[in-house]
């Protein structure tokens, strides 16, 4: 039913569309199921390459039983309970997150972040995450160097307000692309070591101009989208979430910035 949860028969016919080399799309639509449903099972069960159908099955009946988190205790600047809902959609946007190279705890705090409807203290990251003040000061520094969120310092002026902004999911994509396109220049550094000549600096080279090609491409339909919507100035700046002044030069993720642990 559509809608509803995927049944066993279904995960077999995903797994089976994989495996035929289907799209996301080709496979949803031979279920009647929306292309998200698809893309949002495989990537949160091993992905295209380690989809396990009874295994996939299995972790939905244990997340069904474990049941959403229990709202915070407290959280007086929060936008309203953290209702099973919410809790939800956090759990969704912490995988993909996690796709893009995010460690998992800074994946928590930009999806905490993503379904709060206004912007959170540090103090409400650490009791709704469970974490220490500390581990929240260390994250919240890593990813505005990303920047996955921004700040505002709260009206009295006594404390800061973190958000994760429209901007914060492209900038998580354009350092997933980074990363490919590191991974060009190393490929193609290892085929110029070996030569192209021979069948691994063939194959090395071959994958280089693979991802520097398709990383190009995303880049630039990246920015083409970007100049769409409107969310860079003429100057380099970019507005903020509300469409307000420009905020400055947008930031590309830092080179060698000291990532949070686990």
């Amino acid at each position: 039913m559509p809608g509803g949860r995927l049944t066993p028969d279904e995960r077999r016919r995903i797994a089976r569309g994989l495996g035929d080399g289907l799209s996301y799309a080709g496979i949803a639509r031979g279920l009647g199921r929306p292309t998200s449903t698809v893309t949002r099972e495989v990537m949160r069960n091993g992905g295209p390459n380690g989809y396990r159908p009874d295994r996939a099955q299995r972790e939905t009946e244990r997340r069904a039983r474990r049941g959403p988190a229990a709202p915070p205790r407290s959280a007086s600047q929060a936008p309203g309970p953290l209702d099973g809902a919410r809790r939800r959609a956090e759990e969704i946007v912490i995988e993909p997150l996690q796709a893009t190279g995010l460690p998992r705890t800074p994946a928590r705090v930009v999806a905490a972040l993503f379904v709060a409807d206004a912007g959170l203290t540090a103090a409400e990251l650490a009791e709704r995450l469970g974490l220490s003040p500390a581990s929240v000061s260390k994250i919240v520094g890593y990813l505005e160097g990303q920047d996955l969120l921004r700040r505002e310092r709260a009206p009295g002026g006594r404390r800061d307000l973190y958000f994760a902004d429209r901007t914060a999911w492209v900038r998580a994509w354009e350092a997933s692309i980074r990363a490919n396109l590191q991974l060009a220049e190393a490929a193609r550094e290892g085929a110029r070591i070996l030569g192209t000549g021979t069948p691994a600096g063939a194959r090395l080279d071959e994958v280089g101009a693979f991802f520097a090609m398709s990383s190009e491409a995303l880049l630039e339909a990246t920015a083409r989208w970007e100049r769409e919507m409107g969310w860079r100035s003429p100057g380099g700046g970019e507005p903020d979430a509300d469409g307000g002044a420009d905020r400055g030069p947008t930031r590309t993720p830092a080179a060698g910035a000291p990532e949070p642990e686990e």
